[in-house]
């Protein structure tokens, strides 16, 4: 009896181990490429992975899961080839029988599925935007309506991103976001406020806004922008410190907005505005659906709303009929404007849509790249100019991590990943993912340094 006991036992703690091997191993590692849209869809995804109980990870570069699911990006070239390269890498590794099961997901693959299956057929299978249901059934996991207002975070605890819309009605001659994710769709007002809440419940406290098109949002299903009343709702959540708006439209802008960001504490005084350019035959050609005129007018008015504003935008160079003449007028734009956060890209021809259908892409791609520098040359000088001015000044600093000699921070005036951060002393102990005040006692182009103040 007492051996029969000790093979029983035995018999069972193998077995355990051995189903602890195996829960480990069909842990299902989520790879996230491209923009914070893409990884909000990455969570959505993992939000229901979860509710089936099912082990997974958020972009480990590594082989030790089962399934692999990519979510590609297909926006630009250097996007692309990224996605690419990302998805050979994990077939390579299929090939040798270092993970079992590879699928693909997202922009990429919505738009280029056919090519994708036909050049790397160890993908076992290839999903789009929109196939969320699909993936989860082929994930052995069920599609949970109920878990619709709840998300499980790749971000460090404190802050997440909220995309209140999907989609885009807007016809830029460069952009394929319309042909891959479709006609813009709003989120219903009611379930980003839920969502919202839950976030903050579980200790978010700063909310990002993204969209294809934060300035449409509220016009395909409420007939008016709600943007203005979604950000105002929004402010009077408990526990929610700081909120911001990535990604509006110019053209049709909704400028009540502005009354917002001036008179909510907790609305960040940043906007993330794309003009593209400045000259008005280039963006005729771009048909962007808005001038010279009307962009100047429109960065004063938010500046003159919103004294202190920190704005970003994004400028295309290279564009095809773009001349010297266009360039040296952008060029002097932005030298006039003196944006707080500003990035470039260079043109790339896309299929498929007004501008590679109807334009020849007659700038060189040396030109274009050389225009890109010169631009982000001059900005590297207005930054450091900008941030030099906030020596001996005293901001509110949200604490994201910490390293060896300091504490890495942002000021309202900040986004994560994409502009300055604030390197704060360790002269006193401080957690991740409070505020503090942070006095400024140096600057460099992009980044800040400074010490908590007593």
């Amino acid at each position: 009896m007492f051996l029969n006991t000790n093979r029983y036992l035995y018999f069972n703690f193998h077995l355990l181990t051995l189903c602890s091997y195996l829960k480990k191993m069909a842990k299902i590692n989520i790879i996230t490429l491209g923009c914070s849209k893409n990884l909000v869809d990455s969570e959505n995804l993992a939000t229901q992975i979860n509710g089936e109980n099912i082990e997974f990870a958020f972009d480990e570069f590594n082989f030790d899961s089962d399934t692999v699911v990519i979510n590609t990006c297909g926006f630009i070239a250097d996007a692309k080839e990224e996605s690419v390269n990302t998805i050979l890498e994990f077939a390579e590794a299929k090939k040798n029988g270092k993970i079992k099961n590879l699928y693909v997901i997202g922009c990429l693959s919505e738009r280029y599925k056919e090519e994708l299956s036909k050049d790397i057929p160890e993908v076992d299978k290839y999903f789009g935007v929109n196939d969320m249901k699909e993936i989860l059934k082929q994930l052995n996991a069920d599609y949970k309506k109920e878990l619709l207002g709840e998300r499980v975070i790749s971000t460090p605890s404190h802050f997440a991103y909220l995309k209140i819309s999907e989609g885009c009605d807007r016809t830029c001659a460069f952009c394929a976001i319309p042909l891959i994710r479709g006609k813009h769709v709003s989120v219903p007002f009611d379930l980003l406020v839920s969502q919202a809440k839950s976030l903050a419940k579980k200790g978010v406290k700063e909310l990002i806004l993204i969209a294809q098109d934060l300035s449409y949002y509220g016009l395909d299903i409420y007939k008016k922008q709600k943007l203005p009343e979604l950000a105002e709702k929004l402010s009077e959540i408990k526990g929610l410190e700081i909120i911001r708006l990535h990604y509006a439209y110019p053209a049709n802008f909704p400028e009540d907005v502005l009354k917002v960001m001036r008179e909510k504490k907790n609305v960040a005084k940043y906007i993330d505005i794309p003009f593209q350019h400045i000259s008005d035959s280039v963006l005729r050609r771009m048909r962007r659906g808005h001038n010279r005129k009307q962009t100047i007018d429109l960065i004063k008015k938010i500046r003159q709303e919103v004294p202190g504003i920190a704005i970003r935008t994004t400028l295309l160079v290279g564009f095809p009929g773009e001349t010297e003449k266009d360039f040296e007028e952008l060029k002097d734009f932005v030298k006039e404007m003196r944006f707080d956060r500003l990035g470039v890209f260079t043109y790339s021809e896309e299929e498929n849509t007004y501008g590679g259908d109807n334009y020849e892409d007659d700038v060189p791609d040396e030109v274009k790249q050389a225009r890109a520098d010169e631009i982000m040359e001059i900005q590297q000088q207005i930054s450091y100019e900008i941030n030099r001015q906030k020596i001996g000044k005293i901001f509110n600093v949200i604490i994201d991590k910490e390293t060896g000699e300091y504490y890495i921070g942002r000021t309202e005036f900040d986004s994560p990943e994409v502009d300055n951060e604030v390197f704060v002393n360790k002269n006193k102990p401080l957690k991740t993912g409070n505020i503090y005040e942070v006095k400024i006692t140096g600057a460099d182009t992009f980044e800040l340094y400074g010490e908590i103040t007593d």
